[in-house]
């Protein structure tokens, strides 16, 4: 069984900062690309930021400039550091990746989505 498990979510003040986690666990070949993904209230899912296993990365225009994703594939985590937050970033941040997963007759590709974490932004 295979895992993501997001943390750093928080209530935080316009301007300030946080830094998000996603942990993958369980029976991981390889971990492919990463992505961290919102959802507003009442808005559709959106991709905030992806990165290759190699590290390139790519970004919404809305966050460009402001967030940064890196990860470490020791851990099989990646990160979301979050700055000069403001109140329409608040939403529930997600993680999602692509996977190569041992099974009992081999390997196979899949994708999978941690729970959530909530990001709210206001004074």
């Amino acid at each position: 069984q295979v895992q993501l498990v997001e943390s750093g979510g928080g209530l935080v003040q316009p301007g300030g900062s946080l830094r998000l986690s996603c942990a993958a666990s369980g029976r991981i070949f390889r971990i492919n690309d990463m992505r961290w993904y919102r959802q507003a209230p009442e808005n559709e899912r959106e991709l905030v930021a992806s990165i290759t296993s190699g590290g390139g990365a790519n970004y919404a225009n809305s966050v460009a400039g402001r967030f940064t994703i890196s990860r470490d594939n020791a851990r099989n985590t990646v990160y979301l550091q979050m700055n000069s937050l403001e109140p329409e970033d608040t939403a529930v941040y997600y993680c999602n990746a692509d996977l190569e997963i041992r099974t009992m007759y081999g390997y196979t590709g899949t994708n999978h989505w941690g729970q959530g974490t909530q990001v709210t932004v206001s004074s």
